[in-house]
């Protein structure tokens, strides 16, 4: 009996020092079947069910990475609304917690085994992005554009806000008919063709992943404009060829820190005299890492930077900084829909993947709402040109009021309600 009592008073003390180091949310923590720990001053808005001591155990030294592990194998159980659980986390967890010798000794390591190298690279793109396309069709828009979309309107559906995001990025760089881009990291390739289809430009699009290059190629012969756009499936370290513009959308966060320079060389042998460009990407308040749960069984090599650390990619350069934009809502509410269709299609997608699979995805998917709810995600838009280019505008009234953007909002409207 003392033997058990003794165990009780274990667990109890796990629990508590586990719901001390997450900042004492308003969730209820439980072991199965034993101890349990609950708000004094607020009620439980879900309960975190642990089915094991071990798992209790692994919680206390590495609380992220253990709750992504164990809600994936099923060795946690969310009673409750998942986001909203993991945005009481994100709010009450303080920042010590990610802080700890264990998770910066286990985070440092993961960053060298996954460092953006020309290899390293492939192989962590190749992870998350080469698995099977029909698997993103699922729920994606039907032009697979997975970056942040732009609403024009809170009743904006997902495929008229990304299409609105693609018009929004040429509109920012002021594409002009019979200019040239590179397309730095582009995805199955919607905006490339939406740049050559409705601008009048030629785009050369790099992209490490051979699955989205294939895709892309395919899309481009099918719409007839494999003459205007070239699907490379290259590092953007190998970019050569002068060009008018240089779009990156997406793909910064999957550079590294450590490249930030490597690319921002590239961009300036590329970049005509007058040129100018944009990049779209995750990023931070102040410098912070992925969880090591996330760079494990999701984004490999991934690391979404800070404003500060995004200048070293201009300023060895002397590239002016034009303009930035933070669309932070417009990412959760694209991330809103991309998890309530995931939701929708869990049959399908079971026949495709592991039980495990599922629940990491939903985990991640649900993670990334939470953290653009919450702000400890961003996302941002930077317009830069060399000092020479003239073509900057006097207001950002355009981007707004062009009559040709309400022209094609119209028509967007029409074609996919």
């Amino acid at each position: 009996m003392s033997g058990q009592n003794n165990s009780s008073r274990i667990d109890e003390w796990l629990l508590k020092s586990i719901y001390r180091a997450a900042g004492q949310p308003a969730i209820r923590l439980r072991l199965r079947g034993g101890a349990e720990v609950s708000p004094k001053d607020a009620l439980a808005v879900a309960n975190i069910v642990i089915q094991d001591r071990k798992t209790l155990l692994r919680l206390l030294l590495d609380p992220e990475a253990e709750f992504g592990d164990a809600y994936s194998e099923g060795r946690i159980v969310l009673e409750g609304d998942l986001v909203c659980a993991l945005e009481i986390l994100y709010r009450s967890m303080p920042e010590a917690a990610h802080q700890g010798w264990y998770v910066k000794l286990v985070s440092e390591c993961l960053e060298y085994v996954q460092r953006d190298s020309l290899r390293g690279s492939r192989r962590n793109i190749h992870q998350h992005y080469d698995l099977d396309t029909e698997f993103y069709r699922l729920w994606l828009d039907p032009q697979l554009v997975y970056t942040c979309a732009y609403f024009p309107s809170h009743g904006a559906t997902l495929e008229q806000a990304q299409a609105a995001k693609l018009d929004y990025v040429c509109r920012k760089v002021q594409l002009q008919p019979g200019e040239r881009v590179v397309d730095a990291g582009s995805g199955w390739g919607a905006l490339a063709l939406h740049m050559a289809k409705n601008y009048g430009v030629t785009v050369r699009a790099f992209n490490i992943s051979r699955e989205q290059v294939l895709v892309a190629r395919r899309r481009a012969k099918e719409l007839g404009l494999s003459h205007r756009v070239d699907f490379i499936e290259d590092d953007y370290r190998n970019i050569s060829g002068e060009c008018d513009a240089f779009v990156s959308v997406g793909m910064l966060e999957h550079v590294g820190r450590e490249h930030y320079r490597d690319l921002g060389r590239v961009i300036d042998r590329s970049l005509a005299k007058t040129g100018r460009g944009l990049l779209h990407f995750i990023g931070r308040n102040h410098p912070r890492p992925f969880t090591t749960w996330t760079r494990r069984r999701i984004f490999p090599g991934a690391y979404a930077p800070a404003l500060g650390e995004v200048m070293q990619i201009f300023e060895p350069w002397d590239l002016s900084v034009l303009d930035v934009e933070n669309l932070r809502p417009h990412y959760a509410k694209t991330l809103e829909h991309w998890l309530a269709r995931f939701e929708k299609c869990e049959q399908q997608i079971s026949e495709m993947f592991s039980p495990e699979f599922m629940r990491a995805w939903r985990l991640y998917l649900a993670g990334a709402v939470a953290g653009f709810h919450v702000g400890t995600l961003q996302l941002f838009q930077i317009v830069f040109a060399r000092t020479a280019c003239q073509q900057i505008p006097w207001t950002r009234a355009h981007l707004y009021t062009d009559e040709r953007h309400e022209e094609q909002e119209t028509k967007w409207m029409h074609a996919t309600s």
